[in-house]
């Protein structure tokens, strides 16, 4: 399954959805697969907090839905993150998990997953998360997408993905200090708050 033809799919059920997602190889592709979502999603560069951020902002923004782009490798090296979620139980948040099997982002060694003995979403539905599944066609991962989208608990999608770059994609521009003000402004205005005011000068 082509972890591009996933994001179009996703991104074609997304209307005012807040969207936290990993460092490499996807950031380029949500990019482009998701032109209209932009502004309205976190390019996060640390591994092991993307699922931990959408929570965060799932519970200062209850009544907004919040998806989390997180990946095989970066779900790993914060498995904890699984029992909060089974505890706290939060009814905005939808996450997926692309399952390449490998860091891509530096040059490819593999994670748990690879050989086929880790199940994520059985390590999830472990840990309290009981709407956790697997989707290995493109046909399994937009349903399941409908259905998280839609769900009042926490609800993950781990998409068995290829480690086949999509051709032709066109880099993200900004840094990530420029994605941060331009996330924080969208919220701002989405929401019709102020988060981060003029600076004050003594």
């Amino acid at each position: 399954m082509n972890r591009y033809d996933c994001m179009q799919k996703l991104a074609a059920r997304l209307t005012d959805e807040l969207v936290i997602l990993s460092l490499g190889g996807s950031v380029d592709e949500w990019y482009n697969a998701a032109p209209h979502k932009r502004e309205a999603s976190l390019f996060q560069q640390q591994l092991g907090c993307v699922t931990p951020q959408a929570l965060g902002l799932a519970a200062g923004l209850p009544h907004r839905r919040i998806v989390s782009l997180d990946t095989d490798g970066g779900l790993l090296f914060n498995l904890g993150i699984l029992a909060t979620l089974g505890n706290e139980q939060p009814e905005n948040l939808f996450v997926v998990v692309w399952d390449n099997e490998c860091y891509q982002s530096i040059g490819g060694p593999p994670t748990h997953t690879a050989g086929g003995r880790v199940d994520l979403a059985a390590i999830a539905r472990g840990a309290g998360v009981l709407e956790a599944h697997t989707a290995r066609t493109l046909e399994e991962f937009d349903a399941l997408c409908a259905k998280g989208l839609t769900a009042t608990v926490p609800f993950i999608i781990v998409a068995k993905v290829t480690t086949q770059p999509q051709p032709g994609i066109k880099r993200k521009h900004s840094d990530g200090r420029e994605d941060k003000y331009i996330f924080v402004r969208h919220i701002e205005r989405l929401e019709g708050t102020t988060i981060m005011g003029p600076s004050e000068h003594n």
